[in-house]
């Protein structure tokens, strides 16, 4: 089963290396709503120890450590290329000078759904926050563009990519001494009130 998953997988990742080989931009934004899976910057100047803007991280980055909790890109940083992004989406808290008009990285280390979620490690940017994040880049674009109509237009246009949800569990739910989460809730229940949360974001 695992030789099929991964037979799937690369037959996956080859077709769309193909479909995208032109090099032509798919999408004119891309948007990213998420943890630390794609943080790409955004806990660096946070007080928090979900940062990870020093060695070994981003070792094969050729940048050195971006504040990516990898040893270099991130699948978002890999879908930006796929999608044809000569450049990887900028982290929202380095916008300044940016082409916000290409997209913006909200996504924050430790964070989740729930606003207290990840709070043990310190702050984060939690998935509410990351919305009015959001809602500043498009009052900007809105300038930018020369009104509401046309900025809802182009985003239109745009990609969002939302992945978020596993600090709820492995940094709430599942430390009881740390979180009453577990205590209030079965995991069924608790479940269902992260599935409410995110669909309310997400509309």
């Amino acid at each position: 089963m695992a030789i099929k998953t991964k037979a799937l997988l690369v037959l996956l990742v080859a077709t769309c290396m193909q479909y995208f080989a032109n090099g032509e931009q798919q999408v004119p934004c891309f948007f990213i709503f998420g943890d630390s899976l794609s943080d790409n910057g955004n806990n660096n100047n946070l007080q928090t120890q979900a940062k990870s803007n020093y060695n070994p991280y981003g070792i094969d980055f050729p940048n050195g450590p971006t504040g990516r909790f990898s040893n270099g890109r991130v699948t978002v940083d890999f879908l930006a290329e796929l999608l044809g992004f000569k450049e990887p989406v900028p982290p929202y808290a380095n916008t300044s000078g940016s082409d916000i008009l290409k997209g913006v990285n909200y996504a924050s280390g430790a964070a989740g759904i729930l606003l207290e979620s990840g709070k043990r490690l310190g702050d984060n940017i939690h998935l509410e926050k990351q919305l009015r994040n959001h809602r500043v880049i498009y009052s900007r674009i809105v300038r930018k563009l020369g009104g509401s109509r046309k900025a809802k237009e182009y985003l239109n246009k745009c990609l969002y990519y939302v992945n978020i949800g596993s600090n709820d569990y492995i940094n709430n739910f599942f430390l009881p001494d740390l979180y009453t989460s577990s205590r209030i809730f079965t995991l069924e229940q608790y479940t269902n009130r992260l599935i409410r949360r995110l669909s309310e974001n997400i509309k």
